[in-house]
């Protein structure tokens, strides 16, 4: 077994992205595993059962690949702020979480490694979510350093905006959108009714 910290084998897919968070908040963040998987924009979950602090098993269904998985993951944690899960089953051997700090904040590099074995006739099973899921992941981690300081904006986001499947996220988005495009052009329309009355 390799270690966290290992380089990518052959058999591997990563993503890389620069987050505003220090090194020991992104890993705090990065160790709630439910959080950080839900934010992947392809996965819709049906259920989410943590076993223990380093076990859990995921029931999804993988829009990138039209694959329903159920996921039973080993955790190991190294202290280099890294870890990696290991799944007991399917095409896809292990996801690591990678972390460096730079001179802005620190470095993510989510790596996904398959099995070699029988890979070429179980393509299918491939995660095609990987790039996906980091754009959210940092697009996820800016907007809560630049609107985490408005009251009930995290708990939102925990308990409303993360257990939504991720279509109703991007119909939300929408609405929001249209509700908040509605707002200012009525205000619009008030300000130049008050300017026009006034003149």
């Amino acid at each position: 077994m390799t270690q966290p910290d290992a380089p990518p084998g052959p058999d591997a897919a990563w993503v890389v992205l620069e987050t505003p968070l220090g090194a020991a908040e992104l890993a705090a963040f990065c160790g709630e595993l439910e959080r950080l998987y839900r934010i992947n924009p392809f996965l819709e979950f049906m259920s989410w059962d943590q076993r223990a602090p380093d076990r859990f098993r995921a029931v999804f269904l993988n829009h990138s690949n039209g694959q329903h998985a159920a996921l039973v993951g080993i955790v190991t944690r190294a202290p280099s702020n890294a870890l990696r899960v290991d799944y007991a089953s399917g095409l896809k051997k292990s996801t690591r979480f990678e972390i460096e700090p730079t001179p802005s904040g620190s470095r993510l590099t989510i790596t996904d490694e398959y099995n070699p074995a029988g890979a070429g006739a179980r393509d299918a099973e491939v995660d095609r979510s990987l790039h996906a899921w980091g754009v959210a992941l940092k697009t996820y981690l800016e907007r809560d350093r630049r609107w985490g300081w408005i009251p009930l904006y995290r708990w939102y986001m925990r308990r409303v905006w993360l257990p939504m499947k991720p279509a109703a996220r991007r119909i939300t988005f929408l609405i929001l959108v249209i509700a908040l495009a509605d707002i200012i052009l009525i205000a619009l329309g008030l300000a130049i009714y008050w300017i026009e009355s006034g003149s």
